[in-house]
This record gives C-alpha cells, structure tokens and sequence, in this order.
C-alpha cells in the first residue's frame, strides 16, 4: 500500500531541498525521520514533517508503519510569479531577483 503527502510552494530552493531528498531516498520511514532531525541542512524540516504526514496518511489507511520506507520522492520547481525581488543596478538599470520555490512529493510503501 502505498502513501503520499506532497508540499507545494514550499520557500526553498529545489537545489537545497534535492539534496535532503536524495539524502532520505529508499530508506525506512523511521530512520529517515531520525537522521532528518539531526541534519542540519535548510531543506531538513521540511522533508521530515512531509514524512511524517505521509506516515500519517498512511495509518488512517491501516498499514503497518514499521514497513514503510521512502519509495519514490521528487522536487519540481515551483513558479516565481508571488515572490518578486528587485535588486538596483548600475546605471539606473534593475535585475530581478528569484526567489527558490518547490513543490516537493514523497511517496511511501510497504516492504514485502
């Protein structure tokens, strides 16, 4: 049985989060979210309370959470349209400013 939780429009950079992603990849639902807790990278909070609500969709459905492992987890970049930055330069001129958005998914299943 397979369980999903996904965050879109999370306020990190798809280069930061893919880093924590692959970190956590094919590991056990459990041991992902105890290294998550002790890394100290930008993306690691939100990865872990991903899982944990993927955990969580995954009881209500009544599977046995101490087979569940991370199977599938992919970061997309998010659209730039809401978070707008101008940054002033030389001669009068601006350049925008783009600020990370991910749209992060993480699916887990049960082993045997």
């Amino acid at each position: 049985m397979q369980s999903k939780a996904s965050a879109m429009f999370s306020r990190i950079s798809p280069r930061k989060a893919r880093m924590i992603i692959d970190f956590v990849r094919g590991k056990h639902a459990a041991e992902a979210i105890q290294l998550l807790a002790f890394t100290p990278k930008a993306g690691a909070p939100v990865v872990k309370k991903l899982i944990e609500s993927a955990i969580a969709n995954a009881q209500r459905a009544g599977v046995d959470i101490d087979r569940l492992f991370v199977s599938k987890a992919t970061v997309d970049k998010g659209p730039n349209r809401f978070m707008r930055r101008w940054r002033p330069r030389a001669m009068g001129r601006a350049t925008r400013v783009t600020k990370g958005v991910s749209h992060i998914t993480i699916e887990l299943d049960s082993k045997g």
